[in-house]
């Protein structure tokens, strides 16, 4: 009974040494730059993004990408330093008026155009929308900083016309009814 198990042990071992021997190693390594992948792609297109905003969508080849990046951080830029300006404006009034000088929402014959409640219920708005517009601010950075992590990793992605994806409408000869049919169609 020994004997056959170190047979069979034998056999195995010779087995997986000359199937071993006779194949082409290739490391892990190999094959990703054989198919154009470059692991570190993500990482370099998040990193130049959050250098300078725009440059991982520059580097990925996204340049459609770059203008919506600076219209959308300029916007929310344009928005915080009204709201700023504004606040510190409503805010000098108030200031103003709580120390009994005469502010410029105050005529002259000493009638109020905005109420020492208006005044505050502003500075309390304006306050708001400041730092919504600075919080706005920060959601696009990191938003292109992850647009361009994940474009980068899509365009590793294998994209094959052998896979096809045709929705289309179709009527029911019985009952003249629309009816929405999709079709998956995998090419080998």
């Amino acid at each position: 009974m020994s004997s056959k198990i170190t047979y069979l042990f034998l056999l195995v071992v010779l087995g997986f040494g000359f199937s071993v021997k006779g194949q082409n190693l290739l490391t892990s390594e190999d094959v990703m730059r054989e198919e154009g992948y470059n692991p570190l792609s993500p990482a370099t297109a998040a990193f130049y993004s959050a250098i300078i905003p725009g440059l991982g969508q520059a580097y990925n080849k996204d340049y459609w990408k770059i203008p919506i990046v600076y219209g959308a951080m300029a916007t929310s830029m344009y928005y915080f330093v009204i709201n700023n300006d504004t606040y510190k404006q409503y805010r000098t009034a108030f200031k103003l008026r709580e120390a009994g000088y005469p502010d410029e929402f105050t005529l002259e014959d000493g009638t109020e155009l905005i109420s020492r409640t208006g005044l505050m219920n502003a500075q309390k708005t304006l306050k708001q929308n400041r730092e919504t517009s600075l919080l706005m601010f920060a959601a696009f950075y990191v938003l292109q900083i992850v647009d361009a992590s994940v474009s980068a990793h899509l365009l590793q992605f294998n994209v094959s016309d052998k896979i096809s994806f045709d929705p289309q409408l179709f009527n029911e000869p019985a009952n003249k009814q629309t009816f929405v049919g999709l079709t998956l169609n995998y090419n080998f």
